[in-house]
């Protein structure tokens, strides 16, 4: 292995690096973005709950915004509990731009190195081809040696850069959309809870 990276040139270099990146950025998306984690399951009936029998303290809205993603769009809504619907819910989209921001973190980064990878292999191939023409013109096609040179690092910088762009892009694909999945679920919690406050308000607005 260790004579094959030596063979690429120094282009092995940032393209090892991107590798070592994109494994760590996979693994920890793949970690963060558990349904479990980000849209616990019954939250949503727990508030209510909560609500419904006037137990809402401000322990349990600390709580809901450290515990989970899903629960800090919650807590922004029941921190304008005594607010009209309209206040309830710019709090709530506000509140879940910076929570979608937190969801896609490093995610331009692995996206870019799906992007580049491939054409630092491709500029290994360059590098390599045009060794290989200098070794011509210097001394013709009778050393194979040196030729093979050129042409084994062209083709290990290009088949490297595949090899960790294919995998990035394909992490870059499932995560992005495992984000936008668990956006529009967020969404629908956090509507249903406010739909249910709402009902609950009505009547009581209604005898006043």
């Amino acid at each position: 292995m260790l004579e094959i990276v030596q063979a690429g040139g120094w282009l092995m270099a940032p393209i090892i690096l991107c590798a070592i990146i994109a494994t760590g950025i996979i693994i920890e998306r793949f970690w963060t973005l558990q349904q479990q984690r980000v849209i616990p399951k019954d939250l949503t009936s727990q508030v209510w709950a909560w609500v419904k029998n006037d137990e809402l303290t401000l322990k349990h809205l600390q709580s809901l915004h450290h515990g989970s993603p899903l629960g800090q769009v919650l807590a922004a809504g029941l921190a304008n509990l005594d607010r009209d619907r309209a206040a309830m819910k710019e709090s709530i989209e506000d509140t879940g731009r910076h929570v979608v921001h937190e969801l896609e973190r490093y995610l331009d980064t692995l996206g870019t190195i799906a992007a580049i990878t491939p054409l630092l292999g491709l500029l290994g191939t360059v590098i390599g081809m045009v060794k290989v023409f200098t070794a011509i013109t210097a001394a013709g096609v009778g050393n194979p040696a040196v030729l093979a040179g050129g042409i084994s690092e062209a083709l290990i910088t290009t088949a490297a850069g595949l090899t960790v762009a294919i995998p990035a892009l394909i992490g870059y694909r499932y995560a992005r959309n495992r984000v936008d999945g668990l956006v529009v679920q967020m969404e629908k919690e956090a509507l249903k809870l406010i739909e249910a406050i709402g009902r609950r308000k009505d009547p009581g607005e209604a005898e006043g």
